[in-house]
C-alpha cells in the first residue's frame, strides 16, 4: 500500500527526530594559565570544546537568556562579552584593571566588577558598554554578590577583611563589616535574608542578617588528618531550597556540606587538588568543582555525596558556571 502525502510527511519528521538527538547542557570552565575555557558536556562528562580567551580567565557567567556570556580576563584589564554558540569574542567591556570576579545584576543589564588591583568595584552598563560608577572599597577586592531583589551588591576585600554594602541605586557604600582574614566569596541566601562570606585564611563562614548586618554566626571547617593552615574556604553554592551548602576548601582538596539551617557542617568530600569554585547543572543533581593544581573538575554526586569522576582541563581551572542548550 503506497502512504498517503500526510503519513508519509510525518514518517520524515519521525526520522529527522531520530537523526538529530537534543544537545546536552554544558559546564564552562575558565582556565587561568592556558587563557581558555573547557566546554563539558554534562551527559558524556568529557570536554568537547577548548575556546581561547583574553589573559587569565577567571570569574565567569551568563547573561539571563545565555545569549551571551562574559569573562573576567584578569590580565588583559577587560571583561570580554563572548557568542557561546560560536566561541566567538563580540567585544570587551571597560572592566578596570585587573577584573577578578564579578556579578550580573538581576535586570541583566548592569555587571558589579571587583578590581583587585585599584580597590574600586566598577560598575558597567552592559548595553551602552559605559562605566556608570566606581566606588571605593576596601584593598584587593575580590568577591562580588546581589541580592535577589537588585537592592543590594556586595564587594569583599581580602586585605581590609571586609565585606563592603552598597546600595545599587545611589552607587553608595552604606556599610562595612569585618570577616575573617582573606574574604573570597560572598553569596546572599533564603530569599535575601542571609549574606554569606568565605574567609579564606580566617578558615571561616561569616553568616549576616541582612535586615541588620549583624553577623549572626561563624562557621568553622576540621578535615581529619590536615592541618588546618590548609583547610581555606573559597567558593561555595547552595542545592535547591538553600537546604545545603556545599563549600570548596582550597589546598585541602575537600568539599564540605553545610546545613543552612543548623551551620553545622555535615560532611567532607574528597576532589581534586586545590579545589576552588564550583557550579550544579540544572536540576542540582551534579556538582562541577574546579580543581586548580590538578588541572581538573570533580564531578559530585549530591544526593549521595560522593565524588562521581574526574575530567582533565586545562591548566589551573578556576570559574565554573552552567549553561543550557535546550
Amino acid at each position: 500500500m503506497k502512504p498517503t502525502p500526510l503519513l508519509a510527511c510525518l514518517s520524515s519528521l519521525c526520522l529527522l527526530g531520530a537523526a538529530t538527538p537534543a544537545l546536552s547542557d554544558e559546564i564552562w570552565v575558565t582556565n587561568e594559565k592556558d587563557d581558555t575555557i573547557s566546554v563539558i558536556d554534562i551527559e558524556t562528562m568529557e570536554v568537547t570544546r577548548t575556546i581561547p580567551t583574553g589573559e587569565r580567565p577567571r570569574g565567569i557567567t551568563f547573561s539571563k537568556d545565555f545569549s551571551v556570556v562574559y569573562i573576567c580576563a584578569s590580565d588583559s584589564d577587560a571583561v570580554q562579552v563572548m557568542d557561546p554558540a560560536t566561541g566567538e569574542i563580540l567585544h570587551d567591556l571597560p572592566s578596570g584593571e585587573d577584573p577578578e570576579q564579578f556579578v550580573l545584576h538581576p535586570d541583566d543589564r548592569h555587571l558589579y566588577i571587583a578590581n583587585e588591583d585599584d580597590a574600586i568595584t566598577t560598575v558597567v552598563d552592559t548595553v551602552s558598554r559605559t562605566v556608570v560608577a566606581q566606588i571605593d572599597v576596601g584593598i584587593e577586592p575580590e568577591g562580588m554578590a546581589v541580592s535577589p531583589d537588585g537592592k543590594i551588591a556586595i564587594t569583599t576585600s581580602e586585605t581590609t577583611n571586609m565585606a563592603h554594602w552598597i546600595d545599587t541605586e545611589t552607587q553608595e557604600l552604606f556599610a562595612n563589616t569585618l570577616v575573617d582574614s582573606r574574604p573570597r566569596h560572598a553569596e546572599f541566601v533564603k530569599g535575601g535574608s542571609e549574606l554569606w562570606v568565605s574567609a579564606e585564611i580566617g578558615g571561616t563562614i561569616s553568616v549576616f542578617d541582612v535586615a541588620t548586618q549583624a553577623e549572626k554566626t561563624k562557621i568553622s571547617f576540621e578535615v581529619a588528618n590536615m592541618h588546618p593552615d590548609r583547610v581555606q574556604p573559597v567558593g561555595f553554592e547552595f542545592t535547591q531550597g538553600d537546604t545545603h551548602a556545599f563549600v570548596a576548601l582550597g589546598p585541602s582538596n575537600h568539599v564540605a556540606v553545610v546545613n543552612a539551617e543548623t551551620y553545622e557542617v555535615e560532611d567532607y568530600i574528597l576532589v581534586g587538588r586545590r579545589v576552588w569554585h564550583m557550579d550544579f547543572n540544572a536540576d542540582r543533581s551534579l556538582l562541577f568543582t574546579t580543581n586548580g593544581v590538578s588541572g581538573d573538575v570533580t564531578v559530585i554526586d549530591v544526593a549521595s555525596r560522593k565524588a562521581l569522576k574526574s575530567i582533565k582541563v586545562g591548566r589551573f581551572p578556576w570559574g565554573a558556571a552552567f549553561r543550557p542548550t535546550n
